[in-house]
């Protein structure tokens, strides 16, 4: 038996979220046996995005029961059942906080239905809920909103039962229950002290060695979104890891230079292939500094190119005469060489607008 649910929440931070609608159906395999609808008053205001997306809106809520007097129908609704959502993980995670908020511990079996279209229904675009329903004809009325989002989850995992021939896909994808208490406290041991500057992070095991290597403009967001993911080598990562460590680099080009020599050197385990073939295009660049922001409020980065070859990258405080180069290059650190370092820079700064560039001949190339 499943029970087959959707949520909308209230949106805002990690844990933070309330519900504000729900739909369950309870699904035989073969019929809905059992519909569980309504909207919540979760005690706190909606963000305003959600309400666009949602057209569910504070004054809609005020009247509306209340999580603690529709816990225990969803208790009922969904006793042994296999818990299913389009995203699992979210949808399990936002109930399991709720319970535990009244002192319930809610633990279920569950199955997630973008994992499963992805083994039973490969080389799509997209395994967002819309697209994917688009894609395969089903219908969906009330998008964004917990009846209909739900009653197409049904619609799509009847067609994935019919899908999977030996049954045996379905059953490999059960993930079985888990102390939930145990995960939240190791995700937000991890969390807690992480930065959410620009940089790389680097994920440990137990022994200590890196086994997944990351860049973001935003740390902490992009290792949250990591321990969210329910791919096999996300949710691998996510039984290794014993400890995070990371490295503010204050601008995206200086990570992208680190994080292509870091694959090379540390080749983690969890990474694509760090030797997969780089699209190569000839790169000729003037002798020049490229100035960028620092790691903090009064420094500045610096990458030195000369003579068609990366030098190195270093940074400066203000007090430094940046129009000094000389300097300035004496503060550049050798930290590695890769055939594919010039490539990376020649495409990010045609993408984005450097602070400054001093060009070290003194003739600024033409466009």
């Amino acid at each position: 038996m499943y029970a087959i649910v959707d949520i909308e929440t209230t949106g805002g931070k990690y844990n933070e979220e309330g519900i504000t609608e729900i739909a369950i159906y309870k699904f035989d395999g073969n019929a809905i046996v059992d519909q569980f609808i309504s909207l919540v008053n979760p005690e706190k205001p909606i963000q305003p995005f959600v309400v666009n997306l949602t057209g569910i809106n504070n004054a809609m809520l005020r009247q509306a029961p209340k999580f603690y007097e529709v816990a225990k129908r969803i208790v009922e609704i969904t006793e042994n059942c296999i818990l299913i959502a389009h995203n699992t993980i979210f949808d399990y995670r936002i109930l399991q906080t709720e319970f535990s908020r009244i002192g319930y511990n809610f633990e279920k079996e569950t199955l997630c239905t973008v994992m499963l279209s992805k083994q039973l229904i490969p080389d799509l675009e997209s395994y967002s809920l819309g697209r994917l329903c688009r894609a395969l004809g089903i219908a969906v009325a009330d998008r964004h909103r917990a009846s209909g989002d739900a009653l197409a989850t049904v619609k799509l995992f009847k067609l994935l039962l019919s899908k999977d021939i030996d049954k045996t896909i379905i059953q490999r994808n059960i993930k079985p229950i888990v102390n939930a208490s145990t995960i939240s406290d190791k995700l937000n041991s991890l969390l807690t002290p992480l930065t959410t500057g620009v940089g790389l992070f680097y994920l440990h095991d137990e022994q200590g060695k890196i086994i997944y290597l990351g860049k973001s403009t935003n740390i902490k967001k992009e290792v949250l979104k990591l321990f969210l993911g329910e791919s096999k080598t996300k949710i691998a990562i996510q039984e290794k890891v014993q400890s995070i460590s990371v490295e503010e680099t204050g601008n995206l080009l200086i990570s992208k230079i680190k994080f292509a020599l870091e694959l090379l050197q540390n080749k983690p385990k969890y990474n694509k292939p760090y030797n997969a073939p780089f699209k190569k295009y000839l790169v000729s660049l003037p002798d020049m500094l490229i100035v960028n922001k620092g790691r903090h409020l009064g420094e500045k980065s610096v990458i030195l190119i000369e003579d068609n070859t990366y030098k190195g990258f270093g940074y400066f405080d203000l007090c430094f005469q940046i129009n000094h180069p000389e300097i300035i290059k004496n503060l550049i650190g050798q930290q590695g060489s890769s055939e594919n370092i010039l490539t990376i820079i020649d495409q990010h700064i045609k993408r984005y607008k450097s602070e400054k560039i001093i060009y070290l001949n003194k003739i600024c190339p033409t466009t």
